[in-house]
């Protein structure tokens, strides 16, 4: 099967997802699977069958390295 992204997250298989994010209430998350090569799928968790993104072992470091220093900060203003 070839993993892209907007494939239905549920052809990734129902086990491995973790909530690494999530909101205060517990309710509404993004989930996260490692994949083989260092990929990481995205996922809603509200969605479990909806689209993945599928990120590279670089878009993900770049992620939260970016998100640890603050980058994304004005997105929740």
């Amino acid at each position: 099967m070839e993993t892209r992204n907007g494939m239905p997250a549920s052809d990734l298989g129902t086990g491995g997802w973790v909530k690494p994010w999530s909101s205060p209430n517990g309710g509404d998350c993004l989930e996260a699977k490692k994949l083989p090569g260092g990929r990481v799928a995205l996922r809603q968790s509200t969605d479990p069958d909806g689209p993945a993104l599928i990120l590279e072992p670089g878009e993900i470091r770049a992620f939260v390295s970016g998100a640890k220093a603050g980058l994304a900060d004005d997105l929740l203003a």
